[in-house]
């Protein structure tokens, strides 16, 4: 039997779900009354009855109405009376046009529950709208802020983050731009390192140079004299050349044919002087000589 029940309870809320559906299927409605349906959910597509302007949901499950709910800005009478709520969506604080509501018998939130108050006739249903309207309002306008100041601490963080970020390229770029001054200094100090090596090289190639050269130059001082006697040489040669020649000459004009020849005859008388002279120099040598000793 309670199986029974249970499957006779599933069909009653099918059956409710299409009515509600059935309803939600009639966008041009202006008066809506789904009371004691036991609804414990409204679909997805309810809240496109922009048209209506009364509403009656109350002695039934429902533990919390659509998020969109506030887009049924036409609505100007809600019963919710005898229901599971306990929050209304924020957008609940759109039905500016909302003129009549009833809350009452509901788990409301405590803060909630003392705006609304009751609902026991006429005045006070009105006055539970403004009251509760306004209270909407006021959590809108704090989510809203709270909103906008997240998103203003996203928007700083970002800019910080980005600020970070500038701060960190400008360093790696001040890094590599010292880096690179450090290597041009150093390749710098290098080239001139290697240019005084080179100069200090130069220098001291060029005194060895000019030590070497000291020597040299003092051991070539005789030269002279070698040139000197070189010379003496030569003209010694010349001159036994020229006798060998004298020779040569007196021979062939005392030997030969040639001898009456003009030139053989100069040649001849020549060294007849010659040979007379060099005899008559004896003979005074000798008279020179046996007169000192006398």
């Amino acid at each position: 039997s309670e199986r029974g029940g249970g499957g006779g309870a599933a069909l009653r809320d099918a059956a409710r779900r299409r009515e509600a559906r059935t309803a939600a299927a009639l966008p041009k409605a202006t008066v809506l009354d789904l009371s004691c349906n036991s609804l414990v959910s409204l679909p997805s597509d309810f809240c496109s009855l922009t048209h209506l302007v009364k509403l009656d949901l109350s002695k039934n499950r429902l533990q919390q109405l659509p998020v969109d709910f506030g887009r049924l800005v036409s609505l100007q009478h809600l019963d919710l009376l005898n229901n599971r709520l306990v929050t209304l969506p924020v957008s609940f604080a759109q039905l500016k046009n909302l003129k009549w509501l009833d809350l009452k018998d509901n788990p409301l939130d405590p803060v909630l529950a003392k705006v609304a108050g009751d609902c026991l006739d006429e005045k006070q249903c009105k006055q539970a709208a403004v009251r509760v309207l306004q209270h909407m309002k006021a959590i809108q306008s704090e989510q809203d802020r709270e909103r906008q100041q997240k998103l203003q601490a996203e928007r700083e963080m970002e800019k910080k983050r980005e600020a970070e970020q500038r701060a960190r390229e400008a360093q790696e770029r001040e890094l590599r731009k010292r880096e690179k001054a450090e290597e041009k200094e150093r390749r710098r100090r290098e080239y001139d390192a290697q240019r005084a090596a080179k100069q200090e090289a130069e220098k001291k190639t060029k005194k060895e140079t000019a030590q070497t050269r000291k020597p040299a130059s003092s051991s070539r001082a005789p030269q002279p004299a070698r040139h000197r006697h070189s010379w003496s040489r030569s003209v010694l040669r010349a001159l036994l050349l020229v006798l060998l020649c004298i020779l040569c000459s007196l021979a062939v004009c005392k030997l030969t044919e040639l001898r009456h020849q003009p030139l053989c005859v100069s040649v001849n008388t020549l060294y007849e002087d010659v040979v007379a002279a060099v005899q008559n120099h004896k003979t005074l040598q000798n008279m020179l000589q046996h007169n000192s000793q006398q």
